[in-house]
């Protein structure tokens, strides 16, 4: 390596992303639901309960959907597209019985997180088990992401759904199979000492992350938001672990991107995450 190549390597290591913040403005909010009158007010009332970060202002619209407004999927985006709301809450297999089988979102949610641009609250079904031991507030909040290094918007929108003086974890798992693969790689070329490799690559990897989580949690106290910022960086796998951090944490609330640049069905980190976190409300993005 030469002397250039060295100071540029030291150059962009320095380097640094730093978080900016922004405030998430929600003034409106759908709740879409299949029932009837009473009990969807009943569950309007428990939803406003636990996003009691929303329910304080008292500029925030609140729309309660019942189930015969809308049969179809088509009606549903209908729906939504006319009212335009800043956030939609819906709980898992609308106008299904699938509730029973741990397997999907239902239609009508798979479409919805993918197609609308709001962000969508994924609530537990209501027959699955009793929402009064889940909705009890956002005091803690967990945000995920492949890759969390600049993902300001996913930060801010945990930071807006945290509790005062709530604890946001912000995690970011690094891919031990996939980076495995990588040093499996660099093992076959000799002029690279793999030993080596293998120690600064992950340094860096976890480096980035950690440095970012740093400059989130210095900015939000510079705002002066009381919000305890928890960082967890990590190597290992992505779904055994965040599932077993989810409830290490005790977790109210999950936030993460639903969807992916490069294919119209869900990332699949996101799928596979709500597919097996049913008991925890979900704010995908």
């Amino acid at each position: 390596m030469t002397n250039v190549d060295q100071f540029e390597s030291v150059f962009k290591s320095a380097t640094k992303i730093s978080f900016a913040y922004q405030d998430i403005e929600i003034r409106k909010v759908l709740l879409v639901t299949d029932l009837e009158e009473q009990p969807a007010q009943q569950l309007s009332d428990q939803v406003r309960s636990f996003l009691t970060v929303l329910a304080a202002d008292d500029s925030v619209n609140w729309r309660t959907v019942q189930g015969d407004e809308f049969q179809t999927v088509k009606e549903l985006l209908d729906l939504v597209e006319k009212e335009n709301p800043d956030l939609i809450c819906a709980y898992r297999h609308l106008h299904s019985q699938a509730w029973r089988w741990p397997y999907s979102l239902g239609e009508e949610l798979d479409v919805l997180t993918q197609i609308t641009s709001s962000p969508v609250l994924i609530l537990p079904h209501p027959k699955a088990q009793p929402l009064d031991e889940i909705l009890k507030g956002t005091g803690s909040v967990m945000a995920i992401t492949n890759h969390l290094t600049g993902d300001h918007r996913l930060v801010n929108f945990a930071v807006r759904f945290t509790e005062e003086r709530g604890t946001l974890s912000l995690t970011h798992i690094e891919d031990e199979k996939v980076f495995k693969s990588y040093i499996e790689v660099i093992s076959k070329i000799p002029s690279i000492t793999t030993e080596t490799a293998e120690e600064e690559i992950l340094k860096q990897l976890l480096k980035e992350p950690h440095d970012y989580i740093r400059s989130c949690s210095d900015t939000l106290r510079e705002e002066g938001l009381a919000l305890k910022v928890q960082e967890i960086v990590s190597l290992g796998h992505h779904i055994s672990d965040l599932t077993r951090l989810v409830e290490e944490h005790q977790v109210d609330l999950l936030v993460l991107h639903a969807k992916d640049e490069d294919q119209a069905a869900m990332h699949g980190l996101a799928y596979s995450l709500a597919v097996e976190l049913r008991r925890i409300p979900l704010l995908m993005l």
